[in-house]
């Protein structure tokens, strides 16, 4: 699948992204199934880190790389063709940009570079029981005692939390606050503190992905407020629209797409005209999209809004994503309902899984039935109850 020809310029640097991967990518790491070891990530992207790539899109005096759209897009295309392990997303696509915009210099200075190099790993407290995709709806309280806030409650749906280091949370500092947008806060809240316990969420899919956490009388200073007291709504909402350009990411695309092109090989399903009549329908829509997330990243890197694309994105990637999975398991054939497919070279895939877990994609970072409202009623100027 070729999306664009590379400039000169930029075959090099393909050339060179290449090259690095396949000497400091050890091939046990490569293509590994849907959970992997936590160790093999930290030191993954502490190598990433040295090299400067770990985070292309954040600006140089950040600690990013600074990179232009086809090197971010060339460095997504080489790691998924490599199987490179995905980083922790958290932090660096969810937390970093939202640091370097609200973040104080004392904030960036003490968070950005272990988030960078994995030293620290972070989570997100967003979701609890009675507030998903209403999240205003939550019910998480800090209260301010002398220099602290006293934070109390439940969180739950937070990728990795249980291995993470730190967790930014938003909770609610203005109990009566005239709308319950208002009156919430984004705070910093390092998961060793004393009142802190999270419990680890095992998937369908039979992975320990997801955790809960439970926060009672938690002292979390001051300083560690992101953003304005009483003014987590809008810090949550730059959160979320990262989340969805990061939902947006083709890399997964990428790289169901080769398995669907290997295992179809295999099984000999490659030479069936339906099953590639209609990969080549996946393929226009994933141009698409590719088309779609330039123009997003483009945007971001003129300091462009892009809330109004977002939405799209979001939608566009994540059901386009079960399509493929879709697709990877019906060109698995009979070897459609196992849970891996091994191939002939030894190595091997998520089948089921993989399936299972693009589900929830339409799920998280506000349902896509929300992201439907949101074009609706916001790009498209229609009445919110008719």
């Amino acid at each position: 699948m070729l999306f664009q020809i590379d400039s000169p310029e930029m075959n090099s640097f393909r050339h060179e992204v290449r090259t690095w991967l396949e000497i400091n990518l050890k091939k046990e790491w490569r293509n590994q199934l849907h959970c992997i070891d936590p160790s093999i990530l930290r030191q993954w992207q502490f190598k990433l880190y040295e090299r400067g790539w770990v985070a292309p899109q954040w600006p140089k005096s950040e600690g990013g790389m600074g990179a232009t759209l086809d090197q971010q897009l060339i460095l997504l295309e080489e790691q998924a063709r490599i199987g490179a392990p995905y980083l922790f997303p958290t932090g660096i696509n969810l937390l970093g940009p939202t640091l370097i915009a609200f973040g104080t210099e004392e904030q960036k200075k003490r968070f950005l570079q272990p988030l960078l190099s994995a030293t620290e790993v972070w989570a997100q407290g967003y979701s609890e029981t009675e507030a998903g995709s209403d999240l205003a709806s939550l019910k998480t309280s800090a209260s301010i005692e002398g220099d602290s806030f006293i934070v109390n409650g439940h969180k739950i749906w937070s990728s990795y939390a249980h291995l993470a280091d730190w967790l930014f949370a938003i909770v609610r500092t203005d109990p009566k606050a005239n709308q319950k947008q208002a009156g919430l806060s984004m705070l910093l809240i390092d998961l060793k503190s004393q009142g802190v316990s999270v419990s680890s969420i095992r998937t369908i899919a039979g992975h320990d992905e997801f955790a809960q956490i439970y926060l009672e009388n938690v002292r979390v200073p001051k300083q560690n407020l992101l953003g304005p007291l009483h003014g987590g709504w809008k810090v949550a909402n730059h959160i979320l629209v990262s989340e969805r350009l990061s939902n947006g990411s083709p890399r997964n695309l990428w790289i169901v797409w080769q398995k669907i092109v290997k295992v179809a090989k295999q099984t000999g399903t490659w030479n069936e005209p339906i099953y590639r009549d209609r990969a080549a329908q996946l393929e226009i829509r994933f141009m698409t999209h590719l088309a779609c997330y330039r123009q997003a990243v483009q945007a971001v890197k003129s300091n462009h809004s892009i809330d109004m694309l977002a939405p799209v994105l979001k939608i566009s990637a994540t059901e386009l994503l079960q399509d493929f999975n879709s697709l990877l398991l019906e060109v698995a054939g009979k070897k459609g309902a196992q849970q891996v497919f091994e191939f002939d070279d030894g190595t091997c895939i998520d089948l089921v899984p993989s399936r299972l877990l693009a589900r929830r994609g339409s799920i998280y970072g506000g349902s896509n039935e929300i992201q439907r409202n949101i074009i609706a009623t916001r790009i498209l100027g229609m009445p919110k109850s008719w």
